[in-house]
């Protein structure tokens, strides 16, 4: 609902709207920062904070990038691997004798 990569102060996404008078709103109540910002965690979730905490709901924001990487490395690596255990094209007699007089010429 919020453009990924902008924070609530720059997005003109509604609920980024509603976030920022919220926190307006809590702002002039006096709230603290931990206050408001264990006010955005307990409603949205660990993925409203630019660091989420590392735990078992978080685990594949965190490690999901190495992974994917890491599967693409074995892809290629196991591609490349079996082109080069792959076995020549067997050629007959007459195919033979044909790049024999070839090469000859």
């Amino acid at each position: 609902m919020v453009c990924q990569n902008q924070n609530i102060a720059d997005s003109n996404a509604e609920l980024a709207e509603d976030l920022r008078d919220r926190t307006y709103e809590m702002i002039r109540t006096g709230a603290s920062d931990d206050e408001i910002i264990s006010y955005m965690v307990e409603r949205y979730g660990d993925f409203v904070l630019y660091r989420p905490p590392v735990k078992s709901s978080t685990l594949l924001l965190w490690y999901g990038p190495a992974l994917l990487l890491m599967i693409a490395i074995y892809a290629v690596w196991r591609n490349i691997r079996r082109k080069s255990q792959a076995s020549p094209a067997q050629i007959s007699d007459s195919q033979r004798r044909k790049i024999r007089r070839l090469l000859d010429k």
